[in-house]
């Protein structure tokens, strides 16, 4: 059979370089083929070949982060880590498409970390270049989990109020600033652990409205804590780890809303059943990788831009390390708290 009337009027060389560019350049990759800890079931390089479609954009990945997420995916702790691994894993990040683009956040999560992946063009999101790449890489997984979770849950106007423990977490910081954005006071919850007053001064700075340890907690009273606002809602966030009975309380309003995210303590939601009763409250939980799988996160490319829009105000920052791809294991365990408190971690390929 003939070859098509196109490639036949295409000369030999450019055939040839058609054939070359239909799959990607060889790629290195953070890869795990089974769960356990993280520091060892994890390897690299990876050198793979991707094919690629005739809408396919190959790109060339500037940088990803290493988040609480992946580390509990490659655990098994989370309900997506609990299936068989697949041969390829990795996180968001961004990226600069072949030869030259914008670094680009994707629309959802495609395996991206390796030094080049084809994709198709729908999924790829240009951003401004005008902020530096490490936000591109992380502003679809901290930044939008504050941000949804400030706009999804509970109709908050401003002068209302919302209080949240994990403060200090970049998820944290990002409710903080985006908070202090549209008019919302924050009272902050950090634990208690040497540097606690540098942590208040910097959430201080960054617009938190109150920032109080656990012990304080422990020995005045909530409701007087609380008295220092006066808002229409309450709203509880959870990060990394649960706390004591003592936080339900500061949902005192009727039908106050807590929401649950991270739990990286692994531990259950305590709630007392009077609080059930008697003052209606909500239990939710937010899930980022849910969010993006739905029909909601058609707006997506909207919020990359508003947040992006906002670290280049200088409204949103937050501090992290970026370290090339070679030093990956040490900033997988740095992740993982092995060398004490460390910004988050960003590989740079």
């Amino acid at each position: 059979m003939a070859p098509p009337l196109s490639r036949r009027l295409l000369p030999p060389t450019l055939r040839a370089l058609r054939r070359c560019y239909s799959a990607s350049p060889a790629s290195k990759a953070v890869i795990y083929d089974e769960h356990g800890a993280p520091d060892r079931c994890c390897g690299w390089p990876m050198c793979r070949r991707w094919s690629s479609g005739e809408r396919d954009v190959c790109v060339r990945m500037l940088a990803a982060p290493i988040n609480p997420s992946d580390v509990n995916r490659w655990r098994a702790s989370t309900p997506s880590g609990r299936r068989s691994p697949p041969p390829w894993e990795a996180t968001r990040g961004s990226a600069r498409s072949t030869p030259s683009a914008p670094p680009s956040p994707p629309h959802s999560p495609p395996a991206t970390g390796s030094y080049h992946r084809p994709h198709h063009s729908s999924v790829w999101h240009k951003v401004r270049t005008d902020v530096p790449m490490e936000y591109a890489a992380t502003v679809t997984v901290n930044p939008l989990t504050a941000l949804r979770m400030l706009q999804d849950f509970v109709k908050l106007n401003p002068g209302d109020a919302i209080v949240q423990n994990g403060a200090t977490s970049i998820v944290g910081q990002c409710v903080v600033q985006l908070a202090k954005v549209h008019g919302i006071h924050t009272i902050n919850i950090i634990r208690d652990r040497p540097g606690s007053e540098e942590a208040k001064d910097k959430l201080k700075q960054l617009g938190a409205d109150e920032v109080f340890t656990e012990s304080q907690l422990d020995i005045r009273n909530v409701k007087s804590l609380l008295s220092l606002l006066t808002p229409d809602n309450y709203y509880l966030v959870y990060l990394h780890y649960i706390q004591r009975k003592l936080d339900i309380r500061t949902i005192k309003k009727q039908g106050g809303t807590m929401v649950t995210y991270g739990g990286m303590s692994k531990k259950p939601v305590t709630v007392p059943t009077s609080y059930f009763i008697f003052k209606d409250i909500s239990l939710q939980g937010f899930w980022l990788q849910k969010w993006m799988n739905s029909d909601k996160a058609d707006d997506c490319r909207t919020t990359i831009d508003y947040l992006l829009g906002l670290v280049h105000e200088g409204k949103l920052k937050y501090e992290m390390e970026v370290s090339p791809l070679t030093d990956f294991s040490l900033a997988l365990e740095k992740a993982m708290g092995k060398h004490g408190s460390h910004p988050k971690q960003v590989i740079r390929f």
